[in-house]
């Protein structure tokens, strides 16, 4: 069991920064993968960006890449979405889940994989 809170969420102008993170608990934590996801009203839920368990491999959706960073802190069970050059259209819940425990996550796997755990996600709002 993994249990995921988290925090960092706000308002922002746009072309600003935001760094949402997301604390896991469970002791099988660093054998996840680790995903961002949002979901603006009227929307799908989309992925934003993922993280392998070791952190040598991550994944970005098209509309983020070049403004967002994952990361992952496994001695603090800890994984951040630092957010940079933000537009009012990036505003959403954001929410972050956990992949299947032990396996590894990589290119397409990122979102066609299972994820089993979630959070009860931060809202971003970016005004223009």
């Amino acid at each position: 069991q993994v249990q995921l809170v988290e925090s960092g969420g706000g308002l922002v102008q746009a072309g600003g920064p935001l760094r949402p993170s997301c604390a896991a608990s469970g002791r099988t934590y660093s054998s996840h993968a680790m995903g961002w996801f949002r979901q603006a009203p009227g929307k799908e839920r989309e992925l934003v960006a993922a993280i392998s368990w070791s952190g040598g491999s991550t994944y970005y959706a098209d509309s983020v890449k070049g403004r967002f960073t994952i990361s992952r802190d496994n001695a603090k069970n800890t994984v951040y979405l630092q957010m940079n050059s933000l537009k009012p259209e990036d505003t959403a819940v954001y929410y972050c889940a956990a992949g299947a425990e032990g396996l590894y996550y990589s290119g397409s796997y990122y979102y066609t994989g299972p994820y089993d755990y979630w959070g009860q996600g931060t809202q971003v709002t970016v005004s223009s």
